[in-house]
């Protein structure tokens, strides 16, 4: 059985990237030097401050919550990872508003639109994420959290799963790659590892070392190994990045607004940052306001308690 500090965090994983979803959908596209002073920072902007998406109430996430409950409804129904039925219901999330606030959807990304088109066209979900290059978002990081958080396998069987979730909307290695070291971090996180990240980065490392491809793209454009710093941009290795830099801070607040004032992909970028975050303080860490003031209470709790009573029930193996 799970501990209540264990249960605690992950709780506050998932809430933690909803909350910081929400928080970033109003600064979305605004350069850093736009965007509000830190302590103003909130749901609703300060008046006069041009918010994107502005009909979007305030505390509602974006595709990166939608897309993160997806996975995680179909985790627990399904008690493996099932492709199909992981890209139907991001279908179900485009076409329908499935496990979207009021079921409003809007912020879908270039490359995971063309992809869930490949889905609906009949694509294999293990083929229909671009592979190209150029196709390396930070789509199917953003909500990767869950898989983490439920899974119960060991390392190997991890990596392999994060990989695999990200192939329905994006393909190539590096984003796949980035995926893995995010589900591993957070597991280190999990078990209080004293070194998180940089055990993460050993086992990934150790995983992959006779996949020649896969160490190159570890090596040379993820680089592990340098010191974390704050871009906000959309690209997977940047939005990785700026997450392990937003996570630095000394508490869930500053580390939400931390990843806001880099600008740009606000929302994603908070989003990733917020499940780090809502991990290293746990759901009482993040501050009362914003938790109460997150709409879609609804659709995520049930989830949630779920997860909770799977977590409970089962160990790592």
């Amino acid at each position: 059985m799970t501990t209540p500090e264990t249960q605690n965090r992950i709780a506050g994983a998932l809430v933690g990237l909803l909350v910081g979803d929400a928080l970033g959908v109003p600064y979305e596209f605004n350069p850093p030097e736009l965007i509000p002073t830190y302590d103003a920072i909130e749901y609703a902007p300060s008046p006069g401050f041009a918010r994107s998406h502005n009909g979007v109430p305030p505390g509602t996430w974006s595709d990166d919550g939608a897309q993160a409950l997806c996975l995680l409804a179909s985790l627990l129904d399904k008690g493996e990872l099932d492709l199909a039925d992981f890209a139907s219901r991001l279908v179900r999330w485009q076409r329908d508003g499935y496990l979207a606030v009021d079921g409003n959807v809007f912020d879908i990304g270039i490359t995971t639109a063309q992809a869930l088109r490949a889905v609906i066209s009949g694509v294999s979900p293990e083929r229909a994420g671009p592979s190209d290059e150029y196709s390396n978002g930070n789509g199917s990081l953003m909500r990767a959290m869950p898989l983490a958080l439920w899974h119960r396998g060991n390392d190997a069987a991890l990596v392999r799963d994060a990989r695999r979730q990200s192939l329905p909307t994006h393909g190539h290695l590096r984003a796949q790659l980035c995926c893995a070291l995010y589900c591993l971090w957070a597991r280190r996180l999990l078990e209080n590892h004293d070194a998180p990240w940089d055990d993460a980065v050993r086992s990934l490392r150790t995983l992959v070392a006779d996949d020649a491809a896969a160490v190159e793209e570890l090596e040379w454009s993820i680089r592990p190994d340098e010191p974390a710093i704050g871009e906000g941009s959309g690209y997977v290795v940047d939005a990785l990045r700026s997450a392990r830099w937003a996570a630095e801070a000394p508490d869930f607040e500053s580390a939400m607004r931390r990843a806001i004032r880099l600008g740009h992909d606000t929302d994603t970028t908070a989003c990733i940052a917020g499940g780090i975050a809502g991990l290293k303080f746990g759901t009482e860490g993040i501050p009362e306001r914003w938790r109460t003031a997150l709409r879609g209470r609804d659709l995520y709790e049930p989830l949630l308690e779920r997860l909770l009573a799977h977590a409970n029930a089962s160990r790592i193996r």
